[in-house]
């Protein structure tokens, strides 16, 4: 069956963070860190609706004002996460432009912006006509770890040490839905719109015995129409299996409390994007940074039991090394703890230096 989306590291290993989340058939994507932004098309910045920063160093966040600039004198909420002092990195960014002739533009563009503390959520929305000054007070909430909830999916955040509060993500889809192409020409029924209509209420959890009205233009501009029960229509049409779950950790030293809060986040994860700034022969350098080595990356993804791991945030030392890279990664992901028993196959653990 094929994932609902597809995550892909915008840069090279050695290039800023930022991980690109497009949703298949949406025009929609989420952003994990906003480094260089050079690799998405103008398309694909559009497409981004909530934009997830881990902390606002230069290589993470630099990319805010070049999706900003795209996404500005159109009709667009976006959305953006970030740790403990967001806003002020917020507006300073925002005051460093002249705003003069934004309430010229016929549409309006709303900074909604969240700032995830170790015990609340707290948000502020920032309105590009009004020279993006704040609107209304901060709404305040406590944080238990999901930051989104949607029906769909939800992403999760976990607070790391990095000298300043950095953040980390998981992206958990809470189950996918998979059209049989053979059942729905059976049924006499044609791909379409309404499909997207029909998962939105098995996503929502819509009563099964609720009338579910499938609408689609046939030739010629005539309107089709059937009427189903929602719950029959999903047992012959829908196959359903667990959800994706992808995790995005950077930048944070190998403490054991950030080591608990990665392993929780990332437990029993699809896809593990995970950064490795070092190697293990300057493991002292990489604790005194607040960066893990690829030695550190690959055991939290052995004892977090993930099923995929890319590496990136390669320190630029390390140019022509990349394979060490991955051969450290997977050196500690394989080791056994005693256990000499255990075994894991190439084709379930694909760890990419991409």
């Amino acid at each position: 069956m094929r994932p609902a989306f597809h995550p892909r590291l915008v840069n090279d290993p050695f290039g800023d963070p930022g991980l690109f989340v497009p949703f298949h058939f949406e025009r929609r994507a989420l952003m994990f860190d906003l480094g260089d932004l050079g690799g998405l098309t103008s398309r694909e910045l559009l497409s981004i609706s909530h934009a997830f920063v881990s902390h606002a160093h230069m290589d993470h966040f630099i990319g805010f004002d070049t999706l900003l600039r795209t996404v500005l004198g159109r009709d667009q909420t976006l959305y953006l996460y970030g740790p403990s002092g967001f806003f002020e990195r917020i507006e300073g960014r925002l005051a460093g432009y002249t705003w003069n002739l934004v309430e010229e533009f016929a549409n309006d563009v709303h900074l909604v912006v969240t700032e995830v503390r170790e015990e609340t959520l707290v948000t502020r929305t920032y309105i590009s006509r009004k020279r993006f000054r704040t609107e209304g007070l901060d709404r305040v909430k406590a944080f238990q770890g999901p930051v989104l909830e949607e029906p769909r999916f939800c992403v999760e955040a976990a607070v790391l040490d990095h000298r300043i509060p950095c953040l980390a993500f998981a992206l958990k889809e809470r189950f996918h839905v998979n059209i049989d192409k053979a059942a729905l020409a059976g049924l006499g029924l044609p791909v379409g719109a309404w499909l997207d209509e029909f998962k939105a209420a098995l996503y929502e959890e819509r009563d099964p015995s609720e009338e579910f009205e499938v609408t689609w233009i046939e030739d010629g501009g005539i309107q089709g129409a059937r009427r189903f029960t929602l719950g029959k229509l999903a047992e012959d049409i829908a196959r359903v299996s667990p959800g994706k779950h992808v995790a995005y950790v950077t930048d944070a030293i190998a403490s054991p409390v950030n080591c608990g809060r990665i392993r929780r986040l990332a437990w029993k994860a699809d896809h593990l994007f995970i950064e490795a700034a070092f190697l293990k022969e300057e493991e002292k350098l990489a604790r005194d940074k607040h960066h893990l080595t690829a030695a550190q990356a690959g055991t939290l993804a052995r004892e977090a039991g993930v099923r995929a791991l890319t590496l990136f945030h390669f320190s630029p030392r390390y140019r022509g090394r990349e394979v060490e890279f991955e051969a450290e990664a997977m050196a500690a992901y394989r080791a056994s703890s005693g256990d000499d028993s255990r075994s894991i196959s190439e084709e379930m653990i694909r760890i990419k230096a991409r």
